[in-house]
């Protein structure tokens, strides 16, 4: 038995995750390598590795002649004298495995089989790193950070070195070497000098994934995050649901005394996250989406895609968030164009008033079994059926002033000045 072949080859497996086969495979080219430099040719060159005991055999497999006058190849004909030598039952025209002894090869030969096993090596094990982490591309990892190169930064994954490239960044988080952060993988490429791993912090589905690995409704399938909208290092926006009307799907993402989305702030460096409910209802998510501001009244048109809000004038710069923020976001997690108004100034503006709903639907003849996409959605829970007014985008916020973030329910962030 090889004993030093069989070590070399359980550490190789164990330390590199290349399995023998491969490497049997190697090995066995190698030799033929070696042969082909060594003799000049190769063809008839046969290499045998018992998996077991890793004893390898070396031979060419050459035509039996009668005399050396008849050799016109000595790689590929042997002379009958010989022949006996090595089988006495061969006869002229058989063919005979001769034996090769690699000890007999010369240094270059010797050179060229150790690089071909080698390169097989680096190449399995550059294979072996991109499997491993294209399975969890659009996934969660920890790394840590080694150096910056230029604006971007060296992240160490593990067994490869990931990208985080300025455009992935947060402004504003600064890290240093050694310290360990949390990346979502965006693309995993393969290169000729290995795999290529482009990660970054700004994804909203960083967010995801978080939540995922830290809420184990989440993870059970129990609460869905249904949409998400993020703007990086300020503020997150999250609809959720739950499957089972007795598990709270907010309360299951905040956590005992807000444990759980406190763990994932402190991972985003502080960064405020609203959870608020998914509900179908285009008005009821459109008026959680707004949170923490209180709503009067929601025209939503499924149809465009549009909706008008009405809030109490002193509720109108929390509803559209510093330099409108909060209705960006909103907009965003509900892919609704919304278009925000005071109380004051939808009495003035056609399609925020409640009669303007109100009319056409009276003047209608009401069929209780038919229900209209189109919304009219009130604070107070009435819903009555109508042709909605299509807006026309966001409103600009007219004044500033201050606003206590805990009026509405679902904000989850810290204290911010308007």
């Amino acid at each position: 038995m090889n004993k030093e072949l069989k070590e070399a080859l359980d550490i190789l497996e164990k330390e590199k995750e290349i399995s023998k086969e491969t490497l049997f495979e190697a090995i066995e080219n190698s030799l033929i390598t070696a042969c082909k430099q060594h003799f000049g040719k190769a063809d008839n060159v046969k290499v045998e590795i018992d998996r077991d005991t890793c004893d390898f055999l070396c031979y060419a497999e050459k035509e039996v002649v009668e005399s050396e006058e008849d050799v016109e190849d000595d790689c590929l004909q042997i002379p009958l004298k010989l022949a006996q030598e090595i089988s006495k039952k061969a006869q002229t025209g058989d063919t005979i495995h001769v034996e090769i002894r690699s000890k007999e090869f010369g240094r270059i030969a010797t050179q060229n089989a150790k690089n071909v096993i080698l390169q097989k090596i680096r190449e399995e094990e550059r294979s072996v790193v991109y499997n491993q982490y294209f399975e969890k591309e659009k996934d969660v990892v920890t790394g840590v950070v080694q150096r910056y190169l230029g604006r971007n930064i060296s992240v160490n994954l593990g067994k490869a070195d990931a990208l985080l490239n300025e455009s992935e960044q947060v402004k504003g988080e600064n890290f240093k070497p050694t310290e360990r952060i949390k990346v979502y993988i965006l693309e995993v490429k393969n290169t000729p000098k290995g795999p290529r791993i482009l990660v970054s912090r700004t994804h909203p589905e960083l967010v995801k994934r978080l939540f995922e690995s830290e809420v184990t409704e989440i993870r059970d399938g129990t609460v869905e995050i249904k949409s998400i909208a993020r703007e990086a290092g300020s503020r997150t926006k999250m609809a959720v649901w739950s499957n089972n009307p007795n598990v709270d799907a907010v309360g299951a993402c905040v956590g005992m005394n807000g444990s759980r989305v406190n763990a994932i702030v402190d991972e985003l460096r502080g960064e405020k996250i609203d959870i608020v409910c998914w509900d179908e209802n285009p008005g009821n998510l459109i008026q959680n989406a707004l949170s923490p501001a209180k709503i009067v009244a929601v025209y939503a048109d499924p149809d465009e895609r549009t909706a008008k809000v009405v809030v109490p004038d002193y509720q109108l710069s929390l509803a559209i968030g510093k330099e409108g923020q909060n209705a960006r976001l909103a907009a965003r997690l509900t892919g609704y164009k919304i278009d925000i108004k005071s109380e004051t100034q939808a009495k003035d503006a056609p399609g925020f008033r409640y009669e303007d709903y109100v009319n056409d639907y009276e003047e209608d003849e009401y069929d209780e079994d038919y229900e209209d996409e189109d919304v009219l959605y009130e604070s107070d829970g009435e819903v009555l059926s109508g042709e909605a007014y299509t807006g026309d985008g966001f409103l600009e916020a007219q004044d500033e002033g201050t606003y206590d973030e805990n009026a509405g329910a679902g904000f989850l962030g810290e204290e911010e000045d308007a």
